[in-house]
């Protein structure tokens, strides 16, 4: 057997996601979040996709490109379990693995073919931007999706019901933000922390304010028992 194998990404990702915190867990959680997926140069061209438009979905295989010299651990503490208990790194999808592959369905909008090159726009990625792409593939319906699967450490999730609201400053960003970005601005944000990003040991804090990345936005938010408040809304300079 090859000891090593040398692998090359064949697409990059363009993603409103400038930062680790506050991006989804897991793929399909943010449908209103668009990305970008831009061949590049050896593998760009419409015989690589043929065929491909026809999918409803496709596989992302990528590289956990910020963790790639953070190193592993035989056991991790999952985010969805509270950080308090821990399990094999294989029973999680942390992405501080020996090899820091991820893989993630995502819906495929629509294919652009230019004379620059093929990109593909897709919805409900968990990527940050700049994450290298080592392959594409179709999502089969007849055999990926397993409604019988389980596993009772992670059978559902459920978002946070608190009401979001955003204060007079944030709203009124939020309106010209929506509209210099061309964005649903406003269900992003509410995908986005409907999720509930905070670390697990700082949920009983509702005083502590966090900020959250999203295209070129700080946008700073707190959350209680009863509501999500949204502070504020501003470029990053």
């Amino acid at each position: 057997m090859q000891d090593t194998y040398t692998l090359q990404p064949i697409a990059v990702v363009k993603s409103p996601y400038k930062e680790k915190f506050g991006i989804p867990r897991q793929p399909g959680l943010a449908d209103t979040v668009v990305s970008t997926i831009t061949l590049l140069p050896n593998y760009s061209s419409e015989e690589s996709i043929r065929g491909l438009q026809d999918c409803s979905h496709i596989w992302l295989i990528f590289i956990f490109s910020e963790c790639v010299d953070k190193g592993w651990k035989p056991t991790v503490r999952p985010p969805r379990l509270g950080g308090n208990k821990r399990l094999g790194v294989f029973s999680t999808r942390s992405p501080f693995r020996p090899n820091p592959i991820g893989l993630s369905p995502v819906k495929l909008l629509e294919i652009h073919t230019t004379e620059c090159g093929v990109e593909l726009i897709v919805s409900g990625a968990d990527l940050l931007d700049g994450t290298p792409i080592l392959d594409i593939k179709p999502y089969l319906p007849y055999s990926d999706s397993l409604p019988e699967a389980t596993f009772p450490f992670a059978e559902t999730i459920t978002p946070l019901a608190q009401t979001l609201l955003f204060s007079d400053n944030a709203l009124s960003a939020l309106q010209t933000e929506a509209q210099r970005l061309q964005q649903p601005l406003k269900s992003q944000i509410s995908e986005l922390l409907k999720c509930d990003p905070r670390p697990a040991y700082k949920k009983n804090d509702p005083d502590k304010a966090y900020g959250i990345r999203l295209h070129d936005l700080n946008i700073r938010f707190r959350i209680t028992d009863t509501h999500i408040y949204v502070d504020t809304i501003e470029q990053v300079r």
